[in-house]
């Protein structure tokens, strides 16, 4: 995604936790993960909690894995033959469709926040690795001034809490996934985390 204007802004540590998540979680789902970010990803530790579990599981796969079997996994779940074994797509989840209703309502939002999609992406913006990168970007200023809670739980609540959990349990049992079981962990659990935290906040 393109930010219309870049502010430099300081945010809470907590929000900055949360855009490293969203960021993280959206690398991993862009494109194959190269060594600096297998590196990286195998450098993480996590406590005790159900996503720190997951994290760990997440960093010790990541110290096995090489480029070439990430890109094999990656290939097989999300390219394939024709199709990958998952279409992560908004509209495929909540329609059963490509490019449909979802895909213009995020289009209309993307365009009132000044998001544009980078000119050498050509996927659909409503896939769950764009969504990630936009919301890690309003959390952080990378569209503007960092958005207020209310319009994250908006965006949120739009775009990501109908079908995101979903998709994320979906890679978790996905036949073709190895590395990326525990990817589908922590973002599912990340999902749920995040819901209950907009549902609490009162924005």
């Amino acid at each position: 995604m393109n930010a219309a204007a870049v502010q430099r802004t300081e945010i809470a540590e907590e929000d900055r936790l949360r855009a490293d998540l969203y960021g993280f979680l959206s690398a991993l789902l862009a494109a194959p993960p190269d060594r600096v970010l297998l590196d990286k990803t195998a450098a993480l530790h996590g406590d005790d909690s159900q996503l720190g579990r997951a994290i760990g599981t997440l960093a010790k796969l990541a110290k096995a894995a090489t480029p070439v079997s990430a890109e094999r996994e990656f290939n097989k779940l999300f390219i394939g033959l024709g199709r990958g074994e998952l279409l992560p797509y908004a509209s495929y989840y909540l329609t059963g469709f490509l490019n449909e209703k979802p895909l213009a309502s995020l289009r209309k939002d993307m365009s009132a926040l000044r998001i544009s999609r980078a000119p050498n992406v050509y996927e659909p913006e409503d896939n769950i690795a764009s969504l990630m990168e936009m919301m890690a970007g309003l959390i952080t200023g990378q569209f503007g001034a960092p958005a207020a809670l209310a319009r994250q739980k908006e965006f949120f609540n739009r775009h990501i809490a109908p079908w995101a959990g979903h998709f994320f349990a979906d890679l978790e049992g996905a036949k073709g996934s190895v590395f990326y079981t525990p990817v589908g962990t922590v973002g599912r659990l990340f999902i749920d985390i995040e819901r209950e935290a907009f549902r609490m906040s009162g924005a």
